[in-house]
């Protein structure tokens, strides 16, 4: 009896068809580019089969493909560089960055309500004046 290879739960098995599509979204849209071109060199309905799959997928018209597969990779959205003291580092640089981003974009929004409201405010006062002289 020949014993069969052992799948994790964590990994399913995959084809070679999603093997390789998670490939090429790991070069980007480049690779994905560059497959279609060579489909259509060797074998048209190939290079048309592909084509119809990227525009179908919204492979085409996706930012990057790269990005799908880089929030993919860890939590903390880059690879680790095997250096534990450096990886904590660059965890926590980014998370003071994203922290000051958030609090930036907070300060942007009051910034746009105060002058929304100093404008509408400003809309009230000469509407009432306006008012006040037609009655008068």
């Amino acid at each position: 009896m020949t014993p069969t290879p052992s799948v994790t739960p964590t990994m399913p098995r995959m084809g070679w068809f999603s093997r390789a599509e998670a490939w090429l979204d790991e070069r980007g849209k480049g690779a994905w580019i560059a497959t279609l071109i060579l489909g259509f060199v060797f074998f048209w309905p190939v290079g048309l089969a592909l084509l119809a799959y990227m525009i179908w997928s919204k492979r085409m018209f996706n930012s990057s493909c790269r990005s799908r597969a880089m929030a993919h990779r860890s939590s903390h959205g880059f690879k680790s560089s095997g250096n534990t003291a450096f990886d904590s580092y660059k965890a926590d640089m980014l998370k003071r960055l994203e922290d000051e981003q958030h609090a930036f974009e907070t300060f942007l929004e009051r910034l746009r309500e105060a002058k929304d409201k100093s404008e509408f405010d400003s809309f009230m006062d000469e509407r009432a004046k306006a008012a006040k002289s037609d009655d008068a």
